[in-house]
């Protein structure tokens, strides 16, 4: 993120050399307002490249009115704040001057130093707050760029990477599809803050944590005394996400009743509060996702058929980690030098035997699972290297996975091994009574650089 903004540039624009200087004086106490003091219109205005931050504009200057000061400036620079300060009081200029834009309107006399302090402390205060939200903005931005959020050079990827560019043109519907912990989420967040609506709200709702009962008032709302302990009105996601995205996770989840409601929603881009009558108009972006195959769902008729070609919109399917290949490596390295950075601890490189043992698991649980593992690992390293060692899975299921793999009998069968050996720390002895195989098979594979 950028520096804050130190100096604070102010333009005093006033014929009277005293009562110009004595402003100037006032508003140079805070170290940090640089000020400049003109005796004429044309002199300020020729200044403008300078950007001042505010304009204090004497209304009667021997060149130019007040008024006609205010048009130039506005014309060519009409973000900065311009405060008019008269030497009488005429509520029909003033009231003119502030429906052109003027700031505010001052008149001369013993309170306009204390006017100008406060009002410049005013100005700078939300000009900071507007800085810090571009620079929030623009950090949210670089943050869900897809290169940041999502790493990978394989085709899968370079193929998802594709799909998400056409989706950020537009505001298609976008279902994302994909086993649990494959990222779907992010997909989304990238989505979003990369396209057209990034500077309105994100709201993403995971239908499946939610109880059937309650999800209705938390997707559209309640009003006040709509049912027993309805104390306040609630708006509801639908309408937090109007004008930007809302997010549907595992909306495969869903009951059909529910299904029928939101169907509706998205077909006539309104709805009604629980307990209300009044029908809101709504226009946020639809995103959804799922760990199901909807299509089949439609054919068992767990979901309707009429919702899912309406969500189905631009359809993005999300590879499981165990088919992006080298891709696990680079992921692996981000989420160590990223976990190490945070925690403060020296970089850590993934030797050639730990790649080899993260390259050789299949990863049921998918980028989340490798995230959790890369992350132990380097709690588990003393030094700068992580080793097989350090590598843990934890699933209950890693040896069934492998049949995910469409590969050789003998194949399986090397991985088998490899798989007990890793458990058992290399214990060949061990892994061979595991087996029930001679020990003497897994030496001569080892031997045979099969292993």
């Amino acid at each position: 993120m950028k520096a804050p903004m130190n100096t604070f540039k102010i333009f005093v624009i006033e014929d009277d050399p005293f009562y110009g200087e004595l402003i100037r004086r006032h508003l140079a106490l805070n170290p940090d307002n640089e000020v400049f003091l003109f005796s004429t219109a044309k002199e300020a205005l020729a200044n403008l490249h300078i950007s001042p931050h505010l304009i204090s504009l004497d209304y009667r200057l021997p060149d130019l009115s007040g008024m006609e000061v205010l048009k130039r400036i506005n014309t060519t620079n009409p973000d900065i704040p311009v405060i008019i300060v008269s030497g009488q009081e005429d509520i029909n200029t003033a009231v003119e001057l502030l429906r052109m834009g003027a700031y505010d309107y001052f008149v001369k006399d013993d309170h306009t130093k204390t006017r100008l302090w406060n009002a410049t402390n005013k100005i700078r205060e939300n000009l900071m707050l507007r800085t810090e939200l571009s620079e929030l903005k623009e950090e949210v931005g670089k943050k869900y760029e897809f290169g940041n959020i999502l790493k990978g050079n394989s085709q899968e990827m370079q193929r998802i990477f594709r799909l998400m560019s056409r989706a950020i043109k537009t505001n298609i519907t976008v279902s994302i599809t994909g086993e649990t912990g494959t990222g779907k989420e992010l997909v989304a967040k990238a989505i979003h803050y990369n396209s057209n609506r990034a500077s309105k709200p994100f709201v993403a709702v995971n239908v499946s944590a939610i109880p059937n009962e309650l999800i209705e008032s938390e997707l559209f709302g309640y009003e006040k005394g709509a049912f027993t302990g309805a104390t306040t009105r609630k708006i509801g996601k639908f309408e937090q996400a109007t004008e930007g995205t809302l997010f549907l996770d595992e909306i495969g989840e869903m009951g059909l009743n529910m299904q029928a409601k939101i169907l509706r929603v998205l077909q006539e881009n309104e709805l009604t509060r629980i307990g209300g009558n009044t029908v809101i108009k709504i226009a946020p972006r639809i995103i959804v996702a799922t760990h199901r195959n909807l299509a089949e769902e439609v054919r068992k008729g767990n979901f309707r058929e009429d919702l899912y070609y309406r969500i189905l919109g631009l359809p993005i399917e999300l590879p499981p980690l165990r088919d992006r290949g080298h891709d696990i490596l680079i992921l692996a390295k981000h989420f160590s030098d990223t976990f190490c950075k945070e925690n403060e601890l020296p970089a850590k490189t993934i030797t050639k035997e730990a790649q080899d043992k993260l390259l050789d698991y299949t990863f049921p649980g998918n980028v989340r699972e490798l995230r959790a593992v890369v992350e132990l690992a380097c709690v588990l390293s003393d030094s700068n290297n992580i080793d097989p060692s350090h590598i843990n899975f934890n699933s209950t299921n890693s040896l069934s996975d492998f049949l995910l793999e469409e590969t050789s009998l003998a194949e399986y069968n090397k991985k088998i091994i490899r798989y007990f050996l890793v458990k058992y720390n290399n214990n060949v002895n061990l892994a061979a009574k595991k087996l029930d195989i001679g020990k003497s098979t897994i030496y001569r594979m080892i031997k045979n650089n099969e292993l």
